[in-house]
């Protein structure tokens, strides 16, 4: 038996000998390949075992932003400040600051705090290091809250590590004495991030695997395909995680990569192993031998993985334009799973299929038997029930997707806050507390850095900077403003800056000089004035008022040589979001334009690509609404276990748009490349797509089943943005693999006809196609290329029975 040729217009028959001899390689060697694999697999193992821990919660910062230049400025210096610092936040329910037992017993919940050698404190400020007045500006609304600042000397990694284990042993040990302790900041707030990431993982791996693993077998009708398909994606996060984590000796990778990688790894890993096993059975029970039967899957099946995974990375790749860590972090981590999962898929899988042979099909599952034909014939017949109202079924399909679209014209998007943990998380229970005591604005203070490259004492700066400081207090969503200023004009002689003369600074009483070390740099030469908002920190309002308070320090210290520069948690996101809207268009545009390249190198047709790229943006819109509807009205909100927000995580759908885009796209090649195929051979274009459909359809469908499992599954994490993204995945895909390949893809091709594969400057439209003697002649319109030898007629071989989704002859990639 010789190996089926491509169709007119594909590539030759040579192409068949080459992999007959990688697969008779793979068949002699395939001991070797498994052992190797073997060992490759546990070294990645070990070396990605540590990846969560070397994880952090940055890369939100946009490179020389301003938001970015003052965390710079502020992290080394300043007493309780700094990349590690936290609030200790301390609530006595039995006694109020009014009673000599509270400080007390808020002493030695702090001395617990800083006593712990692990935490390596370097200072403290706040309640507990003050006396009175100074102390009362940290005490609560209810007198029982009360909070200390302390920096820590380790770096954002090992403190992200310590602090929710520390958070925990705080937890148990005071609250039967009647007191809530919580550590708020960054890096306890990050530390909790990855936390219950790990946690939202286990829980969702818990929850996919088995449904992963009974869709498998409904699909497969075996418990070894399905095991080995596991096994496959499995491979793929292994490796990922192993070459992660040897980049994070040179780049910061964030909290949310682990997540997104086993998000990604398990849907598209299945999926390429359907692709590989399922065309590898049909060739087996065609009657090919398993040397045979691998050549033939990697000529087509493999292509087909292959061409996806290169869309993927390509499409991914587009977003390092957007200049956010966190988004490149994404962006990587899914280039390499998806690179490792093809990679496995061609290379470690038909060792496996070689090895097992026939035994693939083994532990048979005893459910009905299918009648392929039977079931092809039912796809092709609803298919041009479709084609027979093009219009009909294109404007409904088209009705619905807008219509399922219409919220996202209200999409607002925000940098991440407390809100993207749970409420039963104690960091969160700490974020509110601080908010309800402190003010809505108290865990997000909006800071004005003003920098000097000479002592602030020797400028004539004090007059501006106390006026600043009062403008900054009028503006509109300004609770109050924190700084030194008050102190040190008590101290001076009328300029309020003289009094950081190292020898009047260093003979402030006690309360005053620790104000000013909280506030001004030890080398006097940077000092921050903290504008507290009335409003959370991703509310509008205190959006809006970071740009007054921008415009207000860059007016105070313009024509001097000093610097002004604003950051804070809304400044961060005021930056990412305009950096994202500055970015996007061209991340879309290149995005877009690999996509289209693709599609025109593999169907040699114009208008195609544009269809694709059109039908996908209407898919992705309809994601983004139903986000919408969701996470920002509230829609359902509580079958997720989620609070509605004013605004959706502004990573969410840059993100969801490349990978929709790039999934979507290997969808279309699947299906485009077998309906070419019809109208090369046939030149009938309704009976071509219908084919088409019926040969790719319960393929499509199975491996959409797949993925729309395994993302669904991290709708139901307990983290925000995994949440959106799941979710947005999983009706995305679900809606790209019924509305859009069911109805829409047959109805526009249907309309389009024979332009469906015009191409310009290769045939006029109505010039007649060259097709192979005694094939009817396509309709008038546009030809498509047909410059390939004639087919050679294979060696007829027994009609294949498949038992699996897929037919055995539509894996077969023309790029």
């Amino acid at each position: 038996m010789t190996l089926p040729t491509r169709p007119p217009g594909g590539r030759h028959a040579s192409g068949g000998s080459s992999t007959e001899r990688v697969a008779g390689l793979l068949h002699r060697r395939r001991w070797w390949v498994l052992a190797a694999w073997v060992v490759l697999l546990a070294a990645f193992a070990v070396i990605g075992r540590p990846l969560p821990g070397l994880l952090t919660g940055g890369g939100w910062y946009v490179e020389g932003s301003q938001s970015h230049q003052a965390v710079e400025e502020v992290r080394e210096g300043f007493l309780a400040r700094g990349a590690a610092a936290v609030t200790v936040l301390v609530q006595d329910t039995r006694f109020t600051a009014d009673d000599a037992e509270f400080a007390e017993r808020v002493r030695d919940v702090t001395a617990d705090v800083t006593g712990r050698g692990e935490l390596e404190v370097s200072g403290a400020y706040g309640w507990t290091t003050l006396g009175n007045p100074a102390r009362e500006a940290f005490v609560g609304e209810d007198r029982s809250t009360v909070l200390t600042l302390v920096s820590l000397d380790l770096d954002d990694g090992r403190a992200r590590q310590l602090l929710p284990e520390v958070q925990q042993e705080l937890t148990e040990r005071w609250a039967d004495e009647g007191l809530q302790v919580s550590l708020v900041g960054s890096a306890s707030f990050w530390g909790e991030v990855t936390e219950l990431s790990e946690q939202g993982l286990t829980r969702a791996e818990l929850v996919t695997l088995p449904l992963i693993l009974l869709i498998l077998l409904l699909l497969y009708r075996s418990v070894v395909a399905s095991v080995v398909s596991l096994v496959v994606a499995v491979t793929g996060i292994v490796l990922a995680f192993g070459i992660l984590t040897v980049v994070t000796n040179w780049l910061e990778l964030s909290v949310f990569v682990q997540s997104a990688v086993t998000m990604l790894g398990l849907g598209v890993g299945v999926d390429y192993a359907l692709f590989v096993i399922s065309r590898y059975t049909a060739e087996l029970h065609g009657g090919a031998t398993p040397v045979r039967a691998v050549a033939t899957t990697l000529r087509t099946s493999g292509e087909t993985v292959l061409s996806s995974a290169l869309v993927i990375v390509l499409a991914m790749s587009t977003l390092f334009v957007v200049p956010l860590g966190v988004v490149h972090s994404i962006a990587l981590g899914a280039m390499v799973v998806v690179a490792m999962a093809a990679l496995t898929s061609v290379l470690v899988l038909p060792a496996i299929l070689l090895l097992l042979g026939r035994r693939i099909d083994a532990l048979r599952v005893p459910l009905p038997r299918r009648r392929s034909a039977a079931q092809g014939s039912a796809w092709e017949s609803f298919t041009l029930r479709i084609m027979r109202r093009p219009w009909t079924v294109l404007l409904a399909s088209v009705a619905v997707l807008a219509a399922v679209a219409w919220p996202a014209l209200h999409l607002q998007v925000f940098t991440a806050d407390a809100r993207i943990v749970p409420e039963s998380s104690p960091v969160r229970q700490g974020y509110d507390l601080l908010q309800e005591q402190f003010g809505a604005g108290a865990a997000s203070p909006v800071s004005v850095v003003v920098q000097s490259p000479e002592p602030l004492a020797a400028t004539d700066l004090g007059d501006e900077l106390t006026r600043l400081q009062q403008r900054l207090a009028d503006l509109d969503g300004t609770l109050r403003v924190d700084s030194a200023l008050g102190v040190l004009g008590q101290a001076g002689s009328g300029d309020p800056l003289a009094a950081l003369d190292p020898a009047v600074r260093g003979a402030l009483p006690a309360d005053a000089r620790a104000t000013v070390d909280h506030f001004v740099s030890a080398d006097g030469r940077r000092l921050v004035l903290d504008v507290v908002p009335a409003d959370p920190a991703a509310s509008a309002p205190t959006r809006e008022l970071v740009g007054e308070v921008r415009a207000a320090a860059a007016q105070a210290v313009e024509g001097t040589a000093a610097a002004a520069v604003v950051g804070g948690e809304t400044a961060e996101g005021v930056d990412s979001n305009q950096a994202i809207t500055d970015r996007l268009p061209w991340a879309v545009a290149l995005m877009l334009g690999v996509i289209f390249v693709v599609l025109l190198l593999a169907f040699r047709s114009l208008l195609l690509p544009v269809k694709a790229i059109a039908v996908n943006l209407l898919s992705a819109a309809a994601a983004f609404g139903l986000l919408v509807l969701v996470f920002q009205d509230g829609v359902g909100a509580g079958l997720l276990g989620v609070e509605p927000s004013t605004h959706l995580q502004n990573i969410v759908p840059v993100l969801l748009l490349a990978l929709l885009f790039s999934l979507s796209t290997d969808y279309e090649i699947f299906l485009l490349s077998r309906v070419r195929e019809e109208w090369l051979a046939t030149g009938d274009g309704t009976a071509s797509v219908a084919r088409g459909v019926a040969r790719t359809g319960p393929l499509i469908s199975g491996a959409a089943v797949l993925m729309v499992a395994v993302f669904g599954a991290f709708a139901f994490t307990s983290i925000l943005p995994l949440q959106q993204l799941g979710l947005g995945l999983a009706v995305a895909i679900a809606l790209d693999a019924t509305v859009i390949r069911l109805l829409v893809v047959p109805a526009s091709m249907r309309l389009m006809g024979a332009w469906n594969w015009w191409l310009p400057g290769r045939r006029r439209p109505g010039q007649a196609v060259r097709v192979p003697a005694g094939v009817p002649a396509p309709r008038p319109g546009p030809a498509v290329e047909t410059t390939a030898a004639p087919p050679t007629t294979p060696t007829p071989t027994p009609t294949p029975t498949p038992t699996t989704a897929s037919p055995a002859d539509d894996t077969r990639s023309p790029v």
